[in-house]
Parts: structure tokens; sequence; C-alpha cells
């Protein structure tokens, strides 16, 4: 099969387009033919070996978690799915090697869920790992109907499904974002403020009495600036800031979630959830993928489209 992996720690330029053998299927797994594959930040944290502490790598590493595409053979224990069934995945092991850059990803059934309708291949590609980061961290913190919900970086991949999914459960939604992004946010159901200093005046000006919940997916100083509009310093979760916990709120790692996966492919379908897709390349290109997401300047996500 065609693939894009790495044979040691590296960067865009050390991608390379190889011919692999058909990755092994074990009995409660699937073989996925792969459509398109989502690209995220973690994808070439993992090729440079930030993870490296937490994640054993085996070479030729095969980069990409997040997949859409057609099951075309099942393992003995996989009766969830059968040959012909779209899938949507967020396919992490605990090992990286066989990821979704490739024609063929073997994906445990605990990955899994049936995808969209209402997406295309490559809304549903890009659908998984931020959805699930998503939707676990408004589980976490509670949200739900009637709350002031903050989001910092709400344009981005993992922000624009929270600013959705938090609409979806009748949440009043603050996010930051650049100025050029801020009719878009509107789109999504929320009330943009521009990010930076003074932030925490911007958003007292919307929310005198505080915010209800504050959510960082962008690093910096958005865990301190939240706890200052906070009603409840301790409501904030943070994917970025590993310091977060002992400033008394909340880190997130997301999990794959069979039932959280099928919740977001529910609200796809109802209309109340779509993915932004800001570039799609082809798998040969992979490393400008790879460059544009290191750009940081992404509005929704990048997929690869495999085939």
């Amino acid at each position: 099969m065609k693939a894009i992996a790495l044979n040691k720690y590296g960067g865009p330029g050390d991608l390379e387009l190889m011919d692999l053998p058909e990755p092994r299927l074990g009995p409660d797994s699937v073989l996925v033919r792969v459509k398109a594959a989502g690209v995220n930040p973690v994808d070439w944290k993992v090729g440079a070996g930030y993870l490296d502490p937490v994640l054993d790598a085996h070479f030729p590493l095969v980069p990409g978690w997040d997949v859409a595409g057609v099951v075309e053979r099942t393992g003995p224990d996989a009766g969830e799915f059968s040959p012909g069934d779209e899938v949507i995945g967020y396919v992490r092991k605990d090992w990286a090697q066989n990821g979704t850059y490739a024609e063929l990803v073997a994906a445990p059934v605990r990955t899994l869920a049936r995808k969209p309708a209402a997406l295309d291949w490559h809304q549903a590609a890009g659908l998984p790992l931020v959805g699930l980061t998503a939707y676990q961290s408004l589980e976490r913190l509670g949200v739900g109907e009637g709350q002031t919900v903050l989001v910092h970086a709400a344009a981005g991949g993992v922000g624009s499904l929270a600013v959705q999914i938090a609409a979806a459960r009748g949440a009043r939604v603050i996010g930051t974002a650049s100025e050029r992004n801020h009719d878009f946010l509107r789109t999504l159901g929320a009330e943009p403020v521009v990010y930076g200093e003074g932030l925490a005046d911007r958003v007292r000006e919307l929310a005198p009495d505080g915010v209800d919940a504050a959510f960082d997916f962008v690093g910096g100083d958005a865990v301190d600036v939240s706890q200052q509009v906070l009603r409840d310093r301790s409501r904030v979760l943070s994917i970025v800031d590993h310091d977060v916990a002992a400033k008394g709120g909340h880190y997130l790692f997301v999990r794959p979630d069979p039932e959280d996966l099928a919740a977001l492919a529910d609200l796809a379908d109802a209309g109340k959830l779509t993915v932004e897709v800001d570039r799609v390349v082809p798998l040969a290109e992979t490393a400008e993928a790879w460059r544009h997401s290191q750009s940081g300047r992404t509005r929704g996500k990048v997929v690869i489209e495999v085939s």
C-alpha cells in the first residue's frame, strides 16, 4: 500500500511516500480503505519525537490518528461493522507506527463510529480528534443550557467544534479569534472578541457577571486570563497548559470513545455541527499540509485526500 512515513524523527522535509505492507488486522479491528485523513498538530509533534516520553514510536512511522473511509475487512470479533460500512475514527493506539496517512489502516472498533451522512469525506476526516476533544472538554466541565462559556482559539479546529457543540446545548458562547475570523464565528453561534492584551476587559464588557466555564485551546496566558473572568476559578480546562491543574483547573488529553464519536455524528446529521475545511492536499503532498498546520494560521481543518 502507499503511505506517507518517516524513517526517523523529523519534520515535513523528512516525510516520504513509501510502499509498505498492509497492516495486520487484530481480532477486534477492521481494515479501513482510507478516503481521507485529518491533520492535527499532534501528528507533527509525534513525528518530531515530542511525545517520545509517553508514546513509543516504531519506524517506518506512518503518522495520523484521524480517518474517514470504508470497511474492507473485519476481524473475527469485530461484529459491530461489515465490509462496505462508511466509518470515521480517532485511531489512537498505545504506540505510534501504523497511522492513517495511508491507503489502509487497521482500526480497533473502540476507535470508530459510522460516518455522518451530512458530511463529505473531507469534513468527516476532520471531525474525530477535534470533535472528541471539544465534546469531552464540554462534558468534563458540565456545560449546558443557560451557561456562558469562553472559548479561546474559537476559529481553530477544536475551538470551532466546541463553539457549535456548546451552542447546541443552549449555552452562550464568547470566542476569541483574530478579527478576520469574527464573521465566521458568528455563523457558528459565537460572540467574537479579539485576543491579546486587554482580553479580560473585553470579555467583562460582554459578560459583566463573569463566565461559567472557559476552554484553553491555544496556550500562552489563556488560563490566567480565563481565571480573571470566571465566576468559579476552577472551571477552566486546557488541552495545552500542563500546569493548569496546579492552578486549580482541568487538563484533558482526548480519548478514543465510540459513543462520543457517534454523538458527534448525530449532531452533524441533525444539522447542528459542521467541519470547516481549511485546505485539502493529496497524499503525496503531506509535507505541505504539515507546514500549513505548523503556521498556526489555519481556520478549521487541514485534510489529506488519500483515495
